[in-house]
């Protein structure tokens, strides 16, 4: 949920789960990015001594307040720039609010009250284009719907690049602090991790192991090429050479094993391991601010390819990648996770969220802003006549049903995959 409104003075909601933007967006994240997380997840609370539970504590504690208070940070953006862009044409807004639920602390300054709410989950700027208190005459040229097409084009998609906008200064930030992380790619394809039992288990494959040829990828395999080979092999020997860490030597070992995959239900092999572009990361550090732009155009780039390929294979392959949309609780928790193990991955887990957020919202979906921009732009298409009220909003509250019913539906799975949930249950 990161949802936010855009719309009449809202009456208290349930946020959905992953959003922000205009009328109840998205923030629907696709959580294998390049975020620098540690490989296996940690519990957030395993202590083996009693002397070592308040510390732990304190630390997830602290890990998940570091997240949080990130997406508290990005709705911030993001609704100031709906705001902001309102406040500069002299569009009426009635509400500014951070979070949901009860309000934490609320101030009324001219004709906008402003509130903190007590879930950080989402925000909401609210119009009161539909509110018969609120003094407004309904032909009031300065309420948002009234205004001209180029005006609500700037209203609604303002959202979006302040999201993009603040993107670019935090891999700014982090270019001028800590650097910029560039990956070297090394040979081969890397194994972190082998389900015990597993075809690649009986066959000697083990975490850390490198795969550096297989039948018919020479002479360096890929990891799509891995897949397509073992899915096409159930039954069938495949030989493999991996160069694998000696204890107590700097150099590696090489190999030969022989894994035969298992089959699935789908008639297709499965050897039951995890496997990984194998590269390595160094930080780059700029010596000037002119070496720092150069370094955040390149990082800012690449995030921003990334999450909307990321998106883009998603929504083509959505039966396969469904599992891998996550809602707020999964967002913190990976964010807790990025805290714990770095405080520098806060940089770069804080960008990838900004850029979801842009990328979810200009889908063109009713309850997204990319649906409003899409209604707005249908009207400019009609010579400026505008789509029946009773239309908009039907259109639009049938995707705020959606949005919920998914909503709900994440932070209920999410919920419930969170490690010490798992072990409670």
């Amino acid at each position: 949920m990161i949802t936010s409104h855009l719309s009449p003075t809202p009456k208290p909601c349930v946020p959905s789960p992953l959003h922000s933007s205009f009328h109840h967006n998205h923030l629907a994240v696709h959580l294998p990015l390049p975020l620098p997380l540690p490989r296996h997840h940690r519990h957030l609370a395993k202590p083996t001594a009693v002397a070592a539970a308040a510390p732990d504590l304190l630390s997830s504690v602290e890990s998940v307040a570091s997240a949080a208070s990130v997406l508290a940070a990005i709705v911030l953006v993001h609704e100031s720039g709906h705001f902001l862009a309102a406040a500069s044409r002299g569009i009426h807004v009635s509400q500014f609010s951070i979070g949901f639920g009860p309000a934490l602390a609320r101030f009324r300054l001219g004709a906008v009250e402003y509130a903190l709410r007590a879930i950080p989950l989402g925000g909401y700027v609210g119009f009161p284009d539909d509110d018969p208190e609120s003094g407004f005459a309904p032909d009031d040229p300065d309420l948002l719907r009234n205004r001209p097409v180029p005006d609500r084009l700037l209203v609604v998609s303002a959202g979006v690049v302040a999201n993009l906008a603040f993107a670019f200064l935090i891999v700014y930030a982090q270019a001028l602090t800590v650097g910029v992380p560039v990956q070297a790619q090394l040979p081969g394809v890397l194994v972190p991790e082998v389900l015990p039992g597993s075809a690649a288990a009986r066959a000697g494959l083990l975490p850390g192991d490198i795969i550096l040829a297989v039948p018919g990828a020479a002479p360096d395999p890929s990891v799509p090429i891995l897949v397509d080979l073992i899915k096409a092999s159930p039954s069938k020997k495949v030989p493999i050479t991996v160069s694998r860490p000696t204890p107590g030597a700097v150099d590696r070992q090489s190999v030969e094993l022989t894994v035969v995959p298992d089959t699935s239900a789908d008639g297709t092999g499965r050897i039951g391991v995890q496997l990984s572009p194998n590269f390595r990361v160094t930080r780059v550090r700029p010596q000037n601010l002119a070496d720092a732009t150069v370094l955040a155009v390149r990082e800012f780039t690449l995030l921003t390819g990334t999450v909307f390929d990321g998106l883009r294979q998603t929504l083509l392959n959505f039966s396969q990648s469904a599992e891998k949309v996550s809602g707020p609780v999964a967002i913190i928790a990976v964010g807790a996770e990025v805290a714990r193990s770095s405080a520098d991955g806060l940089f770069q887990f804080a960008a990838v969220i900004n850029l979801n957020l842009a990328a979810i919202n200009l889908l063109p979906l009713p309850a997204l802003d990319g649906g409003t921009l899409a209604l707005i732009l249908l009207e400019a298409a009609r010579g400026g006549r505008k789509i029946p009220r009773e239309v908009e909003q039907g259109i639009m509250s049938s995707g705020i049903l959606v949005v919920l019913m998914v909503g709900l539906f994440l932070i209920v799975r999410d919920t419930l995959n969170l490690d010490f949930i798992k072990e409670m249950l």
